[in-house]
Parts: structure tokens; sequence; C-alpha cells
């Protein structure tokens, strides 16, 4: 089990990462851009975390160890993730601010450290249950 949780966060955080990369530095190649496609980008990561918040969530222990913290701060992490990352997407896609812009990857951060907590807790944990 222990392993499964390990990869499932660097699954969570290498998917965000290539995302990113993909939005930033292949731009040009993939030729993703407009209004239409950093909405589609908000609701792909939106959704993706919200799942695995409410995966990570229905499964962590009820137990108030140092192990089982992780499942909470990952929830944390992809909840201002969500906000940051997603909110600022949408109010850009929607003619929002350029101030915007530096805000969304600061919520990248978060959904990163999310995954990171996934990936800690799944090493920390001695049942492979953050």
């Amino acid at each position: 089990m222990k392993k499964w949780l390990f990869f499932s966060g660097l699954a969570g955080f290498t998917g965000v990462a290539l995302g990113a990369f993909g939005a930033h530095a292949l731009k040009a190649t993939l030729a993703v851009s407009g209004p239409a496609a950093i909405w589609e980008t908000a609701v792909l990561y939106q959704l993706v975390h919200a799942v695995a918040a409410l995966t990570v969530s229905l499964n962590a222990p009820g137990r108030l160890t140092v192990e089982g913290k992780w499942p909470a701060r990952a929830c944390g992490c992809w909840l201002l993730g969500i906000v940051l990352f997603s909110g600022s997407l949408y109010l850009l896609a929607l003619g929002g601010p350029h101030w915007l812009g530096p805000v969304t990857p600061l919520g990248g951060g978060f959904l990163l450290a999310g995954w990171g907590c996934v990936i800690v807790g799944g090493f920390k944990s001695p049942s492979g249950v953050a």
C-alpha cells in the first residue's frame, strides 16, 4: 500500500509540473492560447485536485499522529492551490486584471506542495496510509 501512495503522489506532482511546463515552456509549440484554453486549464486542475482531496480525506486515518497530519496538509495545500491557481485563471479568462498573472504560479506551487505532502506521508506512514 505504501508504494501506491508514494506513486500516486509522484504522479500528481509530475502531472502538475508537466502541465505548467506545457503552458509555459512549450506554449508556442503547443499553440495553446486564448480564454477558452485558460478556462479549460483552470477547470481541469480544479477538478483533478478536488478528486484528489476527496480521495485523501476519505482514506485518511482518524488518529492524530505525525503521519496522520499529512493528509490534512495535502488537502489544505490543494484548497489554497485551487483558489489561487484556478481562481486567477478563471478571472483572467474573463478579462480580469493582468496583475493576477503572478498569482497563478503561486497557486501551482501550493498544488505541488499538496502532492509533496502525499509523497512524504507515504514514506512516513508504516501502513502506507498517510
